[in-house]
């Protein structure tokens, strides 16, 4: 099968040079292939125009009516703003503009339009802001489409990509189909070609549901083939090392300073039967945030090194994995254990990574602690026989078959604060067995929660000057408005603005959001981790990273706009110490529903039961709520909104492996190449 068509450059598309291929390069978008799969984020859908009298605030509408005058113009140091107002029979609206004076000509007394644009609230009335224009000819053709909205990067526009993508749908080299034909009669799936272009430009509601449901189920097949493909080249694999209890684990273990729960005991004993078991263990083990996951983690550390072998755990981010490397030797010190750790992250100079290799490669380190950088770079191990990894969902098929390339098989666990509910969990880590930690340590004080709406704003900020006060510290949470970086990084800056005007200046705020260099992001992660800074306002990059104990207030910003897993992970950063906690979501929504959805949160801390809440409350056509499934792999798919797709998938996979094990039938060699291909590009993706 030739896809050397659909593998072109994207320069081969008219109008991309090299200057706006680079931009494209930063979207991941190398080929045609790439772009076909660069999905929309969300549609415009033009309605029919709105009566001028029932607009909401922070909605986007069209209204149609008459211009009673003519347009106004005005300068403000370098802006021109011209303002007109349009009337219907229900109410009149304020229109404004920037910088286009040359609408004055346009915009005549007397006649009729169709405006588009944003409403919002200032002064206390409606103005619509930067409208596009229509007449009512050349609104009507566009009536009730959908067009795309796609993740932008700076430089280049969603027009851009929009009028790429359609020229790339006219010039692509149509794939053969390798789902088999009776999957997709039994599902009712679209073609594969037919499901590309109408992801694309679906022309309503209907075909976009059709051509998204073949797409979600590609995705979850591939990726549970793989996990398939992985659990039975694993099955009961015979391990090189079996590695007996020992007595230091038990002698630290009595000499915590707290009691382990029933939970965390359950767990450790499942995690020492299987080190010692003689097969290789693959385990997830999963807990809410602050159940006490990393004590196992290091007592399972210490149980390997104390045999005389090697183990490594590994961090979702730089600041995190400094902070497990500096407590664990702390912990050793401590309670006098003789073993060593070294740390390896991907921003130390070549001459630290050298010197860490070396006491790897001559096993001077029993525990080696770091980032992806432990399977990415050169590390040579001396017996590694157990890799931890923390945050499972940043964590894909391919990492996992990679570190087993690291030497002979080691064993395998996994730790995860995603509350996934356990008959999602066991679909999706279908090649692991898994624990659940699902008790708070005695010690812990329950977060106290409350859902308030935008008034209460000011009273939330007079908390946060009272509990740094206090010399405590909180987090403001932004939304991403847009997937967009130009707005995600604007509105956290912006805020922080704000926040800075609104604070007393005693108190350091600072910013954080997903499009900074890895070195900033570390630099204000390691300052909020020292209490450097007082006040941290970030998009949901915080959700993993870092652990600031000292940390008592979460502020959710548009709390509505989250998905309830993502808001209760993004609670968890806080109450990690000693002191009271407390989280406070802003809804900003009047919508119905929106209120009963955050209500489950302030009712529960509990992970897993709003996972399951979750789950019940989002229909099957909600997907343009909210993803909040990480990086599961997924471009499409969410495990929750998905839910009933991913298991049916499951049963298909399982009904395809008994039939046909290898994959070697006649109508299954297209499948077997996609999937094989599937692994390659996951392993390209970690530079393997």
């Amino acid at each position: 099968m030739s896809m050397d068509k659909n593998q072109q450059p994207i320069t081969a598309i008219k109008g991309i040079g090299d200057k706006t291929a680079k931009l494209f390069q930063k979207l991941s978008i190398v080929t045609l292939d790439d772009l076909l799969h660069y999905y929309p984020r969300a549609y415009d859908t033009f309605e029919p125009p709105a009566a001028i009298g029932g607009l909401k605030p922070d909605s986007t509408a069209a209204v149609a009516g008459i211009l009673p005058k003519s347009p106004v113009v005005k300068r403000f140091s370098h802006i021109q703003v011209i303002t007109v107002t349009l009337k219907d029979a229900t109410g009149s609206l304020q229109l404004t503009w920037f910088n286009m004076p040359f609408l004055a000509v346009t915009l005549k007394a007397g006649s009729r339009f169709i405006f588009r644009g944003r409403v919002v609230k200032k002064s206390g009335r409606l103005v619509m802001e930067q409208p596009e224009i229509f007449t009512p000819e050349t609104y009507e053709p566009v009536m009730h489409s959908m067009q795309p909205i796609y993740g932008q990067t700076k430089g280049l526009s969603n027009k851009t990509i929009t009028k790429a993508c359609l020229e790339a749908l006219g010039m692509r080299e149509m794939e053969r189909d390798y789902m088999p034909a009776d999957i997709r009669r039994r599902h009712e799936l679209a073609e594969y070609n037919y499901a590309i272009e109408h992801i694309h430009f679906p022309a309503d509601r209907k075909e976009l549901l059709f051509a998204r449901k073949r797409l979600v189920f590609d995705e979850f097949f591939m990726f549970l083939l793989a996990v398939r493909y992985l659990k039975d080249k694993r099955e009961d694999q015979k391990s090189c090392y079996i590695i007996p209890p020992s007595k230091e684990v038990e002698k630290l273990t009595a000499d915590l300073p707290y009691d382990l729960t029933q939970a965390q005991k359950k767990v450790l004993e499942e995690v020492k039967h299987d080190l010692s078991g003689g097969l290789v263990m693959n385990r997830l083990v999963q807990g809410d945030v602050g159940s006490g996951k990393t004590i196992i983690a290091v007592l399972a550390l210490l149980q390997v090194a104390c045999s005389g072998l090697q183990g490594a755990l590994m961090a979702p981010t730089e600041v995190l994995a400094k902070q497990h490397y500096e407590s664990i030797t702390e912990l050793f010190e401590a309670h006098g254990i003789d073993k060593k750790l070294v740390l390896i992250t991907g921003s130390m100079t070549a001459k630290e990574k050298r010197l860490a290799y070396e006491k790897v490669a001559s096993h001077e380190a029993d525990i080696i602690i770091g980032t992806h950088a432990l399977i990415q770079e050169k590390v040579i191990y001396d017996k590694l026989a157990l890799v931890i990894t923390d945050e499972q969902h940043r964590f894909g098929v391919g990492q996992r078959e990679a570190l087993g390339n690291k030497g002979q098989e080691p064993h395998v666990m996994v730790m995860s604060a995603t509350p996934i509910p356990r008959t999602l969990a066991i679909i999706i880590y279908g090649d692991l067995d898994i624990s659940v930690i699902d008790e708070l340590p005695a010690n812990r004080l329950p977060i106290k929660n409350c859902v308030v709406n935008t008034a209460y704003r000011k009273k939330a900020y007079e908390f946060i000057t009272k509990e740094t006060a206090a010399g405590r510290q909180a987090y403001v949470i932004c939304p991403m408005v847009e997937e967009s970086e130009m707005i995600e990084a604007e509105n956290v800056i912006d805020y922080t603005k704000t926040l800075k005007k609104e604070l007393p200046g005693t108190i350091t705020v600072e910013y954080l959001h997903g499009k900074m260099k890895a070195k900033e992001k570390n630099a204000i992660m390691e300052r909020f981790a020292a209490n450097e800074i007082q006040v941290l306002v970030s998009t949901t990059v915080v959700e993993v990273g870092v652990n600031v104990p000292n940390a008592t207030v979460m502020m959710i910003e548009n709390a509505e706009r989250f998905g309830l897993a993502q808001l209760h992970q993004l609670r968890g950063r806080v109450g990690r110490g000693k002191h009271q906690s407390y989280c406070i979501m802003v809804n900003c929504s009047d919508q119905d529903g929106t209120q009963e959805r955050l209500d489950i949160l302030n009712q529960s801390n509990d992970g897993f039961y709003i996972a399951s809440e979750d789950l019940k409350l989002r229909g099957p056509g909600d997907i343009f709520g909210i993803r909040q499934s990480g990086d599961l792999e997924f471009k499409l798919a969410d495990i929750f909104t998905d839910a009933n797709i991913l298991k049916t998938v499951a049963d298909e996979v399982k009904r395809l492996f008994e039939q046909d094990e290898n994959l070697e039938r006649d109508e299954h060699r297209e499948l077997k190449i996609k999937m094989d291909r599937f692994l390659e590009k996951s392993y390209e993706k970690l530079n393997l």
